[in-house]
């Protein structure tokens, strides 16, 4: 079988790279991988820390595009590809525009489309906009449905969509184990990046940031930053945040941001700097799903600057709260937090209901056509 793989956004790349290794390494199934070229700095630091080569590349992006630029660039361009390679499997992950496009593309040529992330539901169209639309679309003609957790298959089944749901667990764990792994303390890489950030005060608590939400945009940012200037006024914290480079956030957060010593505003951080930063963070705060899925690996407290999540399962089990972008609110809860070991304490039970690193070799062993034993959460305690 041959299977073409398909992501450009870091985040995508990030959740296909373990996967893409396992297809390699299969006796039964020939890889080819294809990137949009997105986001294409961050987006080779991935392929490169990862190993993978990228068989085609679409160079989708342009100035100033828009979502329905992207996602014609994306669809023309791919059927180029779908021609050439004739693949018996096309594999989008996620929740973006360009997976959205690749898929369609994908079932336009009568290709199987496997959908990596399935299942993912908010019930709000608007939120996260577009990426709730662009997972019901694809979840809706997909043959292959690997749903993360039970959750996300259970919203499938209620669905009555015709694809198999197979419950794999998320393959962002497959990654983020193998990147701990290298990370370890001492490790090469380890000391390295403790000689690169040498500015990182280990007297004071790291609030590690991340927000780049199109539904923040504007009001929301400008709410955010609010709260993280009152919070930078406290003598026991040292608040990280590597801005997005979208003018839509990054004009914001200088602006407001730039001149308090207590924050420290970088460039986006290559994965395995930001898997580093989690480790050694007191509390994060974003508004990314990722993070809400690696951040309960690690046992680190995260507090979501979003009104719904498509990930619930972290809330359940204790380890996420959705704070909003109310800056009392986001400073409520974090310094409750900071001043609270055992409510600090209760976030850092290590309970991750996304993952057990073998994602990645469930999906390979349905593909082969092998039994495979679905991923099973750990209990709550």
């Amino acid at each position: 079988m041959k299977v073409l793989s398909i992501f450009g956004t870091r985040p995508e790349a990030i959740k296909m790279a373990p996967l893409v290794q396992a297809i390699q390494q299969s006796p039964t199934l020939q890889s080819v991988v294809c990137v949009t070229g997105q986001h294409r700095e961050m987006l080779n630091q991935v392929t490169s820390l990862f190993g993978l080569q990228a068989n085609h590349d679409l160079h989708v992006m342009v100035p100033n595009q828009t979502l329905n630029g992207l996602f014609g660039r994306t669809l023309e361009r791919l059927d180029t590809v779908l021609t050439t390679e004739s693949p018996d499997l096309v594999l989008v992950h996620g929740d973006t525009t360009t997976a959205c496009a690749a898929a369609m593309a994908s079932f336009h040529r009568g290709i199987a489309v496997g959908h990596i992330e399935a299942g993912l539901r908010t019930g709000d169209l608007r939120q996260p906009f577009p990426e709730e639309m662009n997972r019901r679309v694809i979840d809706s003609f997909s043959q292959w449905l690997f749903a993360p957790t039970a959750q996300a298959a259970a919203n499938l089944a209620q669905e009555n969509l015709s694809g198999q749901v197979l419950i794999t667990g998320n393959t962002v764990i497959d990654a983020l184990a193998w990147t701990c792994a290298i990370l370890a303390p001492g490790s090469e890489h380890d000391l390295a990046l403790c000689a690169k950030y040498p500015w990182l005060n280990p007297d004071k608590r790291l609030i590690l940031v991340t927000g780049h939400r199109r539904e923040n945009f504007g009001h929301g940012f400008d709410d955010i930053c609010t709260a993280l200037a009152a919070l930078a006024a406290r003598q026991d914290v040292q608040i990280v945040y590597p801005v997005h480079l979208n003018p839509k956030v990054r004009d914001v957060v200088m602006a407001r941001l730039g001149q308090l010593p207590a924050i420290r505003l970088i460039d986006p951080l290559a994965y395995l700097d930001f898997v580093w930063f989690m480790q050694h963070a007191h509390l994060i705060l974003t508004d990314s799903g990722g993070v809400q899925e690696e951040a309960p690996y690690l046992g680190k407290p995260v507090l979501v600057m979003r009104e719904v999540t498509e990930r619930p399962e972290a809330v359940d089990a204790g380890t996420v709260v959705l704070v909003g972008t109310s800056p009392q609110r986001i400073q409520t809860e974090v310094e409750r937090l900071l001043d609270n070991a055992a409510h600090h304490a209760s976030f850092c039970r290590r309970i991750n209901p996304y993952g057990d690193g073998h994602a990645s070799a469930r999906i390979v062993a349905a593909l082969a056509g092998e039994s495979v034993n679905e991923f099973q959460a750990p209990p709550q305690h």
